[in-house]
């Protein structure tokens, strides 16, 4: 699973730190999502994309999906 976690929370301007602290889980674990070295529980997923204000389906694309699901995103 790959993940668009760092492009929507740069385009909000928020911190590894702060999302981190606003879901409950430390930096360390938002960065290792956003790397792919870390699949999020459902839950936290959830939390993740309702505090940046998108969808799971515009956060999270499946690996072999890429390709259809990227879409730049517009300012």
């Amino acid at each position: 699973m790959e993940n668009r976690i760092k492009e929507y929370r740069e385009k909000k301007s928020i911190s590894q730190g702060k999302l981190a602290e606003i879901c409950d889980v430390s930096r360390q674990t938002i960065n290792a999502i956003e790397n792919n070295k870390y699949d999020p529980s459902l839950q936290l997923a959830f939390d993740i994309a309702e505090n940046l204000g998108v969808t799971m389906e515009e956060l999270f694309i499946p690996k072999k999906e890429r390709e259809k699901w990227i879409k730049p995103i517009k300012s």
